[in-house]
C-alpha cells in the first residue's frame, strides 16, 4: 500500500512538470503568434531598407527571446515525455520481477495471493469453485547434489513447462520457491473427479525421465489438494487464497509422508496432524544440541557356539516430554527435516567412546541412513570421527541397506570403495527385500550380508521364508560372504538357522538392546572389558516377547 501511494505522488508530480513544461511552450507560441506577426514585418523591413537606426533592438530582443521559449519549452516537453517513459518502463520491469519468478517465468510467491483471490472471485461468480494445488518435487536435494545447482534449474525449467502445457484457459501457474509450484484453477463443483483427472495428468507429465546435459533425471512429485468447499463434496464457503495454501501445504506433506507420486486432498485432521510433527521436529532438533540421542546395543552372537561377537547400536531418544522413543518415530522426521546426519554422527561419536572400553575383538556395527549416502563426504566425515576418537577402523562395521543400491549406486561404490581402503568392513542389511543382483554382490566388495528378519522371524523350516533364507545362506557361501541373522526371537528359529550353516545371529532371543551402562555391566561381568581378563562368553539367552524390529 505504502509502495502505491508513492507511485501516485510520483506520477502526480511527473504529470504537474508535464503541463508546466507544455504551458511554457503553449504561452511562447501564443505570443509569438500575437506580437511577431506586427513586429517580424517591421524588422524585416528595416533590415532590408537599410533605414538609419536599424530595427528597433528592443523588439527584436523581446522576438529572439520569445523564438528561445519556444525552442526552450519543446525541447523540455520532449524531455520530460521521455524520462517518463523510461521510468514507466522500468516501474513495469520492477513489478515484472516482483510478481514473476525469474527462472520458470511463472508468477512467484508474492504474486500467487492476489491472483489467486482474484480467481475465486470470478469462479465464484460463475458459480464454480476453485482448487488450489500445491506440487513438490521428491528428492530435489539430491538431484541439486548429485547433478550440480545449474542441472537442478534445468530441471525446474522443464517442469514448469510440462505443467504449463497442461493448464486449462484461466489456470494459474506459479513457483513458490525451491522445488515447490502451485496451480490454481476453477472447477464444477459437482464434479471433483475432474481435478483429479487433472492430478493424475500432472503426475504422468513427470513420468518421462528428463536428459539434463547427458544424464538421465527421473522426478516424481507430492501433491496437496486444497478447494474453496466446505468438503470435497461440500458446498461454496468463503475461503481466501491464504487459506487454501495452508491447507494444500498441509495436504502436500501428508503425501510426501506417503511416499512418492501421491497426492491427497485437504482434510482437517491432517493440521492436527501436523501441528503433532511440528512438535517432534522442534524436539528433534532442540534433542540433538541438548545430547538427549543415545546409542542403545544389541547384541551379536556366533549361533553356533553362543560367543558374543559385537553389538549392533541403534538409536533411542531420550526425550524429557516422551520419554524413550524408539527410532521409527524420530528418524524418518529427522531424514525428512535435514537433520538425519548430525544425529547419526553423535550418536557414532557416543558409540566410538563406548566401544573403546570393551574387549578389542568386539565389533560395532552402524546402521547408515540412506539420505546419508546422498552425502559425498560422508565416507570423509567417518573417517574424521574414528582418527578423533582414535577408533580401530578394522572394528566398524557399517551396514547400508539393500534399497540404497537402486538408487545411489555410483556414491555408494565410492563410498564403500574409501573406507574399505581405510580397513572398514561393510555389510548389505535388510538383504532380500530391495533391489540387489547377483552383479552388484559380486562387483561392490561386501564383507557381510544380513538376512531381514521378516523371512527369520517367520522360520518354520517347510515354508517358502525357510527356503528363502537357506538360498541366501547358500549364496553367502558362494560368494564367500559370512551371514548374519537378524531376529531371533526364540530356540526352535534359533536351531532351524544353525541347521542351515555357520553365521552370526542377533534378536530378542538374546536380550533386548540396552543403554551403554547396562553393557559395561555384562561386559565387566564377564570379562571383556579392557581392565578386565578378556574370555569369549557364551550371550544371555533371555527370551523377550512381541515382534523383534531392527530399530528396537
Amino acid at each position: 500500500m505504502a509502495t502505491e501511494q508513492a507511485s501516485g505522488k510520483d506520477g502526480l508530480t511527473k504529470a504537474r512538470r508535464d503541463i508546466v513544461a507544455l504551458g511554457i511552450a503553449a504561452a511562447a507560441i501564443i505570443l509569438f503568434v500575437g506580437t511577431g506577426s506586427a513586429v517580424l514585418p517591421k524588422i524585416v523591413e528595416q533590415w532590408s531598407s537599410g533605414t538609419s537606426g536599424g530595427p528597433n533592438m528592443l523588439l527584436t530582443n523581446a522576438l529572439l527571446l520569445n523564438i528561445a521559449l519556444i525552442i526552450f519549452g519543446w525541447r523540455r516537453y520532449r524531455e520530460l515525455r521521455g524520462e517518463i517513459e523510461t521510468r514507466r518502463v522500468a516501474e513495469n520491469r520492477a513489478r515484472e520481477l516482483a510478481e514473476i519468478d525469474a527462472l520458470t517465468g511463472c508468477y512467484n510467491r508474492r504474486s500467487i495471493t492476489s491472483e489467486t483471490d482474484r480467481a475465486i472471485a470470478r469462479a465464484h461468480s460463475n458459480g464454480k469453485a476453485i482448487v488450489f494445488i500445491m506440487i513438490d518435487l521428491d528428492n530435489f536435494k539430491q538431484i541439486n547434489d548429485l547433478n550440480g545447482h545449474q542441472a537442478g534449474d534445468e530441471v525446474l525449467v522443464r517442469a514448469a513447462e510440462r505443467m504449463s502445457t497442461l493448464l486449462p484457459d484461466e489456470a494459474i501457474l506459479a513457483r513458490l520457491g525451491g522445488d515447490e509450484f502451485a496451480i490454481v484453477l476453477s472447477y464444477d463443483a459437482n464434479s471433483p473427479d475432474h481435478v483429479e483427472q487433472f492430478v493424475a495428468r500432472l503426475i504422468d507429465s513427470m513420468s518421462t525421465p528428463m536428459t539434463i546435459r547427458n544424464q538421465q533425471v527421473q522426478v516424481t512429485m507430492s501433491i496437496g489438494v486444497a478447494s474453496g468447499m466446505s468438503g470435497r463434496h461440500g458446498e461454496l464457503s468463503e475461503v481466501d487464497a491464504q487459506a487454501l495454501l495452508h491447507q494444500a501445504d498441509i495436504a502436500m506433506y501428508h503425501a510426501k509422508r506417503q511416499g512418492k507420486n501421491r497426492y491427497f486432498w485437504f482434510e482437517k485432521t491432517m493440521e492436527s496432524e501436523l501441528r503433532l510433527r511440528n512438535q517432534l521436529e522442534s524436539g528433534i532438533r532442540h534433542g540433538i544440541e541438548r545430547g538427549e540421542f543415545v546409542p542403545y546395543y544389541e547384541q551379536q552372537v556366533d549361533i553356533s557356539t553362543g560367543e558374543l561377537k559385537g553389538f549392533e547400536m541403534l538409536a533411542r531418544w531420550n526425550s524429557p516430554h516422551l520419554g524413550m522413543v524408539n527410532p521409527e518415530v524420530f528418524i524418518p522426521v529427522a531424514e525428512e527435516v535435514g537433520v538425519i546426519g548430525d544425529l547419526s554422527e553423535g550418536l557414532i561419536k557416543q558409540a566410538f567412546h563406548d566401544a573403546l572400553e570393551w574387549d578389542p575383538a568386539l565389533t560395532l556395527s552402524v546402521n547408515i541412513s540412506p539420505v546419508q549416502l546422498r552425502d559425498p563426504w560422508f565416507a570423509q566425515k567417518i573417517l574424521k570421527l574414528m582418527l578423533e576418537c582414535k577408533f580401530p577402523p578394522h572394528r566398524l562395521d557399517i551396514e547400508i541397506t539393500e534399497s540404497c543400491l537402486h538408487d545411489n549406486i555410483g556414491v555408494v561404490r565410492t563410498m564403500i570403495t574409501s573406507l574399505k581402503n581405510q580397513g572398514v568392513n561393510i555389510s548389505l542389511d535388510d538383504f532380500g527385500t530391495g533391489y540387489s543382483s547377483l552383479t552388484q554382490l559380486r562387483t561392490l566388495p561386501f564383507d557381510r550380508i544380513k538376512i531381514d528378519r521378516s523371512f527369520v522371524a517367520e522360520l518354520t523350516g517347510v515354508d517358502a521364508s525357510s527356503r528363502i533364507v537357506e538360498a541366501i545362506v547358500s549364496l553367502g557361501t558362494g560368494l564367500d560372504l559370512p551371514i548374519t541373522a537378524e531376529g531371533i526371537e526364540d530356540d526352535k528359529i534359533l536351531e532351524t538357522l544353525k541347521a542351515l550353516g555357520q553365521m552370526k545371529g542377533q534378536g530378542y532371543h538374546y536380550g533386548r538392546p540396552e543403554s551403554a551402562g547396562a553393557v559395561r555391566e555384562r561386559l565387566a561381568a564377564a570379562g571383556l572389558l579392557l581392565e578386565g581378563k578378556p574370555k569369549a562368553p557364551a550371550a544371555r539367552d533371555q527370551s523377550a516377547p512381541g515382534k523383534n524390529r531392527k530399530s528396537a
